[in-house]
């Protein structure tokens, strides 16, 4: 642990916490690691307190900008500083500095990682709101990243400054925290909890500035972008990437030669996912298709590569495919070309290329499921039973 007080610092943004402050800084002092304070534009007697301490680094925001942007600014300047990891606690003394060796024990058995505190969501006082939201977080992460987390919410953090220093992050408030863990993750940094403390003050000293109705909407906003982001691009590149020869070998093992299933279920799954790789409803196709084949009782994991048949190199062809079926099924004339394109040809075209989309893929996935059964006949050899 020793080696890594020489490159981590203590990053604690700040507004209106004066009165808590002072108390959360000198209990960070006895760890010797250097502290940045960002003060994100205070109107209280925060910059009085902060004179008290000569040893810090403090960075003063004229205005309030959120937590988010005194964050971003922190970490950039603890990354020009050449510090390779930076904590992150808040001012308002819901967490317990003492906890901070936690981190760096933690940070010794998987380097480079972005650790997340996770809390005891039964902590006394904690606020029923805070629960939920935290649930819905952590509910929204494994949609966007995979990946399942027990607190997702926590600001109480440990960012490998390095790893996460080329990240276009966009958002400045509280839904900051969200929006660097979603885009480490996809990134491919090792993002996980360690366990924290958490202290809520009773409901009369407690201060807050998350403002449920303002800032839900920016964290609900935030996630619908993401979403469709991880379904768009992350899930089909994830795919791409893992197509080695070994887990190609791997897939067609498990699923297809050494499954019990039968050939007609198997063509099946293929025929629902490129279905439901095709149909105009972008971005939630994976989810559909996931939820479908678990209802109709289809091979999910089949399903689900079979839908990322709407990869971007297929993307111009479905899309033209979809269009020329919609210019079939009405009686129009294909007339589409480069030159002609316009917001109103689209929208007088919209009609032909949705209707035309769904006989599309019934084609494609009826096509794709025959050939698949046609496959399975020839080169699957039928289990023999030993009598």
């Amino acid at each position: 642990m020793e080696g890594y007080l020489k490159n981590t610092i203590v990053i604690i943004p700040t507004y209106n916490n004066a009165v808590t402050l002072g108390d959360v800084i000198k209990r960070t002092l006895p760890f010797g690691l250097p502290i940045l304070v960002v003060n994100d534009g205070s109107t209280d007697n925060t910059a009085e307190v902060l004179t008290q301490f000569p040893e810090i680094c403090v960075i003063h925001f004229p205005k309030n900008r959120g937590k988010g942007a005194a964050l971003k600014v922190g970490l950039k300047t603890a990354a020009k500083e050449d510090f390779r990891y930076a904590i992150t606690l808040d001012s308002d003394g819901q967490h317990y500095p003492e906890d901070i060796p936690i981190f760096l024990e933690e940070i010794e058995k998987t380097p480079d990682a972005l650790l997340v505190g996770a809390r005891n969501l039964q902590a006394d006082n904690m606020p029923g709101k805070n629960s939920f939201a935290n649930k819905f977080s952590n509910f929204w992460y494994w949609i966007e990243t995979g990946k399942k987390m027990e607190d997702t919410q926590s600001g109480y953090r440990l960012y490998p400054l390095e790893k996460i220093k080329n990240l276009k992050l966009f958002t400045g408030k509280y839904e900051f925290e969200l929006e660097i863990i979603v885009q480490s993750a996809w990134k491919g940094v090792h993002v996980r909890n360690v366990s924290v403390r958490v202290y809520y003050p009773p409901e009369g000293e407690r201060v807050s500035h998350f403002n449920p109705w303002r800032d839900f909407t920016r964290i609900s906003l935030l996630n619908t972008v993401l979403v469709l982001v991880a379904l768009l691009w992350y899930y089909p590149w994830k795919t791409l990437r893992s197509l080695t020869k070994e887990n190609i070998r791997k897939f067609i093992r498990n699923n297809i030669t050494h499954s019990t299933e039968s050939n007609a279920r198997i063509s099946s799954a293929v025929m629902l996912g490129v279905f439901m790789g095709i149909v105009p409803v972008w971005g939630y196709q994976m989810a559909i298709a996931f939820l479908l084949a678990h209802l109709l009782k289809l091979n999910k994991v089949i399903t689900l590569v079979a839908s990322n048949i709407s990869i971007p190199p297929m993307i111009p062809f479905i899309l033209f495919g979809s269009y020329a079926s919609g210019a079939c099924l009405l009686g129009r004339t294909l007339n589409f070309s480069i030159e002609n394109m316009s917001f109103e040809f689209v929208m007088s075209s919209l009609l032909q290329y949705l209707l035309g989309s769904i006989v599309f893929a019934v084609v494609c996935g009826l096509l794709a499921g025959l050939i698949c059964y046609m496959l399975l006949i020839i080169f699957r050899k039928p289990k023999t039973v030993v009598l």
